[in-house]
């Protein structure tokens, strides 16, 4: 397939931080939006944009949570927001937007992986609903702070993807949950998410992109039993990681930072990005690292992932 993946030679790799990509850029005047802005990945992001001079506004399913550990950042302000509910997506959006203000990065990095099988709203599949749909919403209310400041959107994906396309026949996993693929399916979409979001709001000035953080013990991992990631090869019995191409969390937060920032992409969107630069696409062996699957970054499925996506929100502010 014809695709934009291609290293674009960023100067930056694995074992780059978000303050090293974030070096020499001044963001001061600039607002960005980080969903799950207080844990792991998205507490290191938020304080390297907030470093550099951003305004970060961190909506919260745990807002008491989210202030305490944001609390010694400045230039951070905390919402609430339940991703689960499309109530509390619309409540935050509107007191947003009712502020006047402008969004010139909204990172979308909250997420739950391989959690037990959970519905929420009219039944919908957690991950799914979570990682995908909460995002998706939220992105579409947002669109009039979205188009004026000319945003990028970054949508966190993960290797994960490799897990399971997008199952159209089940996207609920009614037929019998599997909490991987459950996982590599909201995944897939969050990178679809971005490549549609791109053709879409290119015109408007609006960007999107997606990427794969890297291997990180983070609160992520909070439903996975210590035996499972023993097994996985990611810690020893005593909880200390031993899975040498891991990443600190500041390492882990490069790439969703400079996929946000960096001025080589400017012009650029609909990619899915790893080790802070555009990915390849995978190899046909899957056991070979590294890369995009095909099928994650088909505008054709990405086009048919946001029709669902409105069909099951009621939204579609982009007009895809």
């Amino acid at each position: 397939m014809t695709t934009p993946q291609q290293s674009i030679g960023s100067g930056f790799g694995a074992r780059s931080t978000a303050a090293d990509v974030l070096r020499g850029l001044d963001l001061t005047g600039s607002l960005a939006v980080v969903t799950g802005g207080y844990s792991g990945l998205g507490l290191e992001t938020t304080r390297a944009l907030a470093g550099a001079g951003a305004r970060v506004v961190v909506p919260a399913r745990r807002p008491e949570a989210a202030a305490k550990s944001v609390g010694g950042i400045d230039g951070v302000e905390v919402d609430t927001l339940d991703l689960a509910d499309l109530g509390s997506v619309r409540a935050f959006a509107d007191r947003f937007l009712e502020t006047g203000r402008t969004i010139d990065i909204m990172i979308d990095s909250a997420a739950v992986m391989a959690c037990p099988e959970t519905r929420v709203g009219p039944g919908w599949e957690a991950q799914f609903a979570v990682n995908h749909l909460g995002h998706y919403a939220l992105v579409n209310r947002l669109r009039p702070a979205l188009e004026p400041g000319g945003a990028r959107v970054v949508s966190v994906s993960s290797a994960g993807h490799r897990h399971s396309p997008v199952r159209w026949d089940d996207v609920h996993f009614e037929k019998g949950y599997d909490k991987w693929k459950a996982y590599g399916q909201a995944k897939t979409a969050n990178a679809l998410f971005a490549v549609r979001l791109d053709a879409i709001g290119r015109d408007l000035g609006v960007r999107a992109f997606s990427l794969h953080p890297g291997g990180i013990l983070t609160p992520l991992q909070r439903h996975l039993p210590v035996e499972e990631m023993v097994a996985a090869g990611w810690i020893d019995e005593s909880g200390t990681p031993v899975n040498p191409s891991f990443k600190t969390p500041e390492q882990g937060a490069a790439t969703q930072v400079w996929a946000a920032t960096s001025p080589l992409l400017d012009g650029e969107g609909g990619v899915y990005c790893e080790d802070c630069d555009i990915a390849g696409l995978a190899s046909e062996d899957p056991s070979a690292p590294g890369g995009v699957q095909g099928y994650a970054v088909d505008p054709e499925k990405a086009a048919r992932l946001w029709e669902l996506s409105a069909e099951l929100t009621g939204l579609d502010a982009f007009g895809g």
